[in-house]
């Protein structure tokens, strides 16, 4: 059930500027920590850092494939999560200039 303080908790996770970039990439396509350091020109630390808390507040799923770990959004039960990305600007060009889901991109 959601509750106002568990919607506050994610729209702040949202609230910031890079997180809320991380969520419209994985809106578009899932990516690994390499994949959105490239994009956000961070490292991965950071990155990682970003995850871990969007991961924690149950924004975001992983799962492994071979030795990298990829994340995606968890919109399940969150439709207001995937209302506020469709009324951002797409950022599909820029994963698709990037290579973004090219599987040998990280290797």
């Amino acid at each position: 059930m959601l509750t106002i303080e568990k919607l506050a908790d994610e729209l702040k996770l949202a609230g910031d500027k890079t997180r809320l970039t991380i969520l419209l990439y994985l809106y578009e396509r899932e990516c690994c920590v390499c994949d959105l350091s490239d994009l956000l020109q961070t490292s991965q630390p950071n990155v990682s850092q970003h995850m871990r808390k969007l991961k924690d507040g149950g924004l975001v799923n992983e799962s492994r494939k071979g030795q990298w770990i990829y994340y995606s959004l968890n919109m399940e039960d969150k439709p207001y999560l995937k209302e506020l990305l469709q009324i951002l600007p797409s950022q599909k060009d820029k994963l698709d200039q990037a290579g973004i889901g090219n599987a040998d991109r990280c290797k």
